[in-house]
């Protein structure tokens, strides 16, 4: 069976000792995900309109006809979501890492300039919002390329994390193949840990479902905004305590069209602003993490 193999086992009863800078225990990682504009549209081509919801019942495939409903609840994170989110983590001091849709992204240019500008860090979430499951190698890994220089194109900077969310069988290999520094298309630790790809070392960076607003659109999910900021308080607890024993990490993944909205935006901004004062926390992007792990657990001290 082609793939990689699976690893039930992981860091065990052994994880590593260490902290992160400034002697901080827990490690947060706000991701906002830049979608609106990749999803699967009529007009880009596609043989259907999208279906998985946002604030609206899951659609139907409507195979050769546009779903306008569905297309303007994805249109308002770009127009207010994407801004409303930007000037609260501004106000909460928080840098974050954006898993950005190229395709997406050049829809609304001076979107990602201000990503950029105000400091935060640039994901390439694919060229499309699309699942790569049943693409050839050669066609994905034209797209990875594409995203790529797309996003340097727009933002200046060229990614050096990669987050595709739908994967194939050679999502990895081609991404290490790229040269990217990591990748979040995994869901199984609370910390950083090296796999193999192509016969050498690759970082990954472990990505959540959990704290994440997605649950918003999806069972079983969150209902009014305390449900999510009441979970997201329910593992930071648990994970600074945890954390007396070893370090950890937690992901907090934002959708522009679902968090971006008003009451989910101010449940949001008074979690962060009561997280962001904690002195074991430490607020990052995935890119600090990611220099951080290669720089004090490179593949061979890990291993060992």
């Amino acid at each position: 069976m082609e793939g990689p193999l699976r690893d039930y086992v992981g860091y065990g009863r052994k994880p590593p000792v260490f902290t992160w800078p400034g002697d901080r225990r827990l490690a947060v990682s706000v991701v906002v995900n830049y979608e609106e504009g990749g999803e699967s549209c009529i007009l880009e081509g596609d043989a259907h309109s999208e279906t998985l919801n946002s604030d609206m019942p899951a659609a139907a495939a409507r195979h050769g006809r546009r779903n306008l409903v569905m297309e303007s609840h994805y249109e308002y994170g770009s127009r207010v979501g994407h801004w409303r989110i930007l000037d609260l983590l501004e106000e909460c001091g928080i840098p974050a890492t954006y898993f950005a849709v190229s395709s997406a992204l050049e829809k609304n240019p001076q979107a990602a300039r201000a990503i950029v500008e105000a400091g935060h860090e640039v994901v390439s979430h694919g060229k499309r919002w699309i699942d790569y499951e049943s693409f050839d190698a050669e066609t994905e890994n034209a797209h990875i390329v594409d995203s790529l220089d797309a996003i340097e194109a727009l933002c200046g900077v060229r990614p050096v994390g990669w987050y595709t969310g739908r994967v194939s069988l050679n999502t990895r290999s081609l991404v290490q193949r790229n040269g990217l520094l990591y990748d979040s298309d995994a869901y199984n630790d609370d910390l950083p840990y090296w796999t193999s790809a192509n016969q050498a070392p690759h970082l990954v960076v472990p990505y959540s479902f959990d704290c994440n607003d997605m649950r918003f659109a999806s069972a079983p999910g969150f209902n009014t905004p305390d449900d999510f900021t009441g979970h997201l308080r329910r593992a930071l607890d648990g994970l600074r305590r945890e954390s007396q024993r070893g370090a950890k990490m937690m992901s907090i993944g934002l959708h522009l069209r679902l968090a971006g909205r008003p009451a989910r935006a101010e449940a949001l901004r008074e979690f962060l602003l009561e997280a962001a004062r904690l002195p074991d926390v430490w607020f990052c992007r995935r890119r600090d993490i990611a220099e951080f792990w290669h720089a004090r657990h490179p593949p061979s001290t890990e291993a060992a």
